[in-house]
């Protein structure tokens, strides 16, 4: 009987998790068809403001505005959800909360307090500091990376970088170029149902993270597929876009990161 019941819990448990990923992915699809323009995922409002742990560890550079970015939360959001009256007063090391539900951090003294310089530094703005010592600013590593190990999924110029309003990267190509899987997963989408999109794959990691890949010309995979990372998913193509290109967005806990905190620095 106890071998029985066992075994009844086990079925009971994979039959709720398959059908928790199934209802996921669609809930991602349904967005997809209301969002062109907006990026291929929901804004997080709608996804309960989640961040890896409902918090966010402020970065060497960061200001709330490329906090914001990061998270797809609105700077408002992030000062009423920490007190925070002045947007420049924020500390290396600081937690933030990205949603009502984390509670609220203890009080640090962090590192040094970042001044409006680095804040005008950041968000590539002339600062006071001399032009001839002055350098670009690089893409922070982010902490988790190794965790996921990403490849680059086309190879080509940079031609949009990730903000709130793109939530990806697009990656400059010709039509017919392979796309790779950036890493090993499951296919939880492959269609063109999603508006302003083209021909989509979507990947789910089942380790928080989740991969688009937008604008194909030909789908190589099927929803329910394997896809291992570098290996070819797809063609790069111009479907519902303007030039040929790849849009590749990546969420972690269904929140939009900016892929290049997560890919090598050379393709």
């Amino acid at each position: 009987m106890i071998v029985l019941e066992s075994i009844m819990h086990a079925a009971a448990t994979r039959y709720l998790t398959q059908k928790l990923r199934l209802i996921t992915t669609i809930l991602f699809v349904a967005t997809l068809a209301g969002c062109s323009g907006s990026g291929i995922f929901a804004p997080v409002s709608n996804l309960s403001d989640l961040g890896v742990n409902g918090t966010y560890r402020v970065q060497p550079g960061d200001t709330l505005t490329s906090i914001s970015r990061e998270t797809g939360i609105s700077v408002d959001r992030l000062a009423s959800l920490n007190n925070i009256s002045n947007p420049s007063m924020i500390r290396v090391g600081q937690q933030l909360r990205v949603n009502s539900e984390a509670p609220m951090p203890s009080t640090d003294s962090g590192s040094a307090v970042l001044s409006s310089d680095m804040a005008a530094s950041r968000e590539g703005q002339t600062s006071k500091v001399s032009p001839s010592t002055s350098a670009p600013a690089k893409t922070a590593r982010a902490s988790d990376a190794a965790s996921l190990n990403l490849a680059w999924p086309a190879k080509g110029k940079i031609i949009k970088k990730f903000s709130t309003q793109n939530k990806g990267i697009d990656i400059e190509g010709k039509v017919g170029e392979p796309v790779v899987a950036a890493a090993s997963g499951k296919v939880a989408y492959a269609g063109n149902g999603a508006r302003g999109f083209g021909n989509l794959i979507i990947l789910d990691h089942d380790n928080g993270f989740i991969t688009a890949y937008a604008h194909n010309e030909k789908l190589l995979v099927k929803s329910g597929d394997s896809a291992q990372k570098g290996k070819q998913i797809a063609t790069l193509g111009e479907s519902d876009t303007s030039s040929p290109r790849l849009h590749f967005e990546l969420r972690r806990n269904g929140t939009p990161v900016d892929p290049m905190r997560y890919l090598p620095a050379e393709q």
